[in-house]
C-alpha cells in the first residue's frame, strides 16, 4: 500500500490474533468451514456470533468484483467511523476519500476475493480525511458453492475506550485563539 499506509500491517493466514473478537471469529470460520476452504453466508448464525456483532461488517463481493457492497456494519465500527454505510457499496461510502484510500480498499477486497484466503490487517494511520486510531482487522472470505468468494465477513476492533476519550478531548480541547490585544494565556474579556 502506498505512504500513507506505511503503519499498516497485512498478515495472511494469521496464526494468532490478540483481539477476543478476532480469535474467536477465526476460531469461528475455521470451525465452520470444516473441511472445505470456506464456509457459506448459510454457515454464519448471528446468535452464534452475538458478543461480537457490534465489531462485524459484512460485505457483499458483486459480480465481477466491479465494487462490494456493506451488507450490514456493527455499532461499534459505525461509531468508530462517525458514519453508517449498510447498503452503501465501497465507491459510494468512500467518495469523499481519497482516490488512494478507495483504491486500497478495492485492491484488499479484491486480492482476498481472488485468492479465498484470510487477512489479517490492522495499525493506524491518516487515511483519507478520516485520520484512523490504532486499529485491528480480519477479513473471512466465504462462499455460497464453495468455491466463488460471494460474501467476505470482516471485523474490525479498536480499543473503545481509548479512541473514545481521545476524541472526547479533542472536542472539548479550546482551539479559540486569544482576541487580538488579550495577554498570551489569558482569556480575553
Amino acid at each position: 500500500m502506498g505512504n500513507r499506509f506505511a503503519r499498516v500491517r497485512l498478515e495472511a493466514f494469521p496464526q494468532s490474533l490478540e483481539h477476543p473478537t478476532l480469535a474467536f471469529l477465526h476460531e469461528y470460520w475455521h470451525r465452520k468451514r470444516g473441511q472445505r476452504v470456506m464456509p457459506s453466508r448459510k454457515d454464519i448464525i448471528p446468535s452464534e456470533i452475538k458478543e461480537h456483532l457490534g465489531w462485524v461488517i459484512m460485505i457483499d463481493v458483486l459480480p465481477g468484483m466491479t465494487d462490494f457492497r456493506y451488507r450490514l456494519i456493527g455499532t461499534l465500527v459505525t461509531q468508530y467511523f462517525g458514519w453508517d454505510a449498510t447498503g452503501k457499496t465501497i465507491s459510494e461510502a468512500w467518495d469523499k476519500q481519497s482516490r488512494e484510500a478507495v483504491n486500497n480498499v478495492y485492491k484488499l477486497l479484491r486480492s482476498i476475493s481472488e485468492s479465498r484466503m484470510v487477512m489479517s490487517v490492522s495499525g493506524d494511520t491518516d487515511w483519507g480525511d478520516i485520520g484512523l486510531e490504532p486499529f485491528q482487522s480480519i477479513y473471512l472470505p466465504l462462499s455460497d458453492d464453495g468455491e466463488n468468494v460471494d460474501r467476505i465477513l470482516h471485523a474490525f476492533v479498536f480499543n473503545e475506550a481509548e479512541v473514545l476519550l481521545a476524541r472526547q478531548i479533542a472536542r472539548e480541547k479550546p482551539t479559540k485563539l486569544p482576541q487580538r490585544g488579550a495577554p498570551l494565556g489569558l482569556p480575553a474579556h
